[in-house]
């Protein structure tokens, strides 16, 4: 896994790797947000070491956002210092354990709010079961901090339907999904 330096702390933190390809034949960026230090350390590392490697090549990002309790501008402030070649070849973002805090936020603010490059391009996944469905279990890596949560979330009610409803976000209303 590449490593990135965190701002502060002593130890280099796991945050992002790049991994094999999507079953659409993508390259696939992951970024572990839960170990995503504050400032541009991590927008600064991406531009020196893996955004390079992507060239004009189409890619995914699979953003982990199991644990995290932060507000959705971590993914944004990195999708916006994203050079505009990179970002325009960005088709997909599989954002891992989505809190019903941020499906509510990116759908009553979310087209108002951020470029109609990310909101379109993001895809909700509750579980790792439908992750797999995109990419291809061996080609990834996944921290067992996330099959933990896994684990937990057996025991918790499902959000299926609310991901189907909110896949393609178009025509999702907040009232569609208050009354879920």
């Amino acid at each position: 896994m590449s490593k990135c330096p965190s701002s502060g702390m002593d130890s280099e933190v796991e945050v992002v790797q790049m991994q094999g390809q999507d079953r659409e034949g993508r390259q696939i960026v992951t970024i572990v947000a839960k170990f995503l230090p504050e400032g541009g350390v991590v927008n600064k590392y991406l531009e020196e070491k893996i955004l390079g490697k992507l060239g004009k090549r189409a890619w995914c990002m699979v953003y982990v956002h199991t644990g995290v309790q932060t507000p959705l501008s971590l993914l944004t402030s990195f999708y916006n210092a994203l050079p505009s070649n990179i970002k325009h070849n960005l088709e997909a973002i599989y954002f891992i354990h989505p809190s019903l805090y941020h499906r509510l936020f990116f759908a009553t603010f979310g087209r108002f709010l951020f470029t109609p490059g990310l909101y379109w391009k993001l895809k909700y996944v509750d579980r790792l079961e439908f992750l797999w469905e995109h990419v291809r279990r061996k080609e990834m890596e996944v921290p067992e901090f996330v099959y933990d949560h896994e684990k937990e979330l057996e025991y918790r009610p499902m959000m299926m339907d609310l991901d189907a409803l909110t896949h393609h976000h178009s025509q999702l209303s907040i009232h569609t999904m208050l009354y879920l």
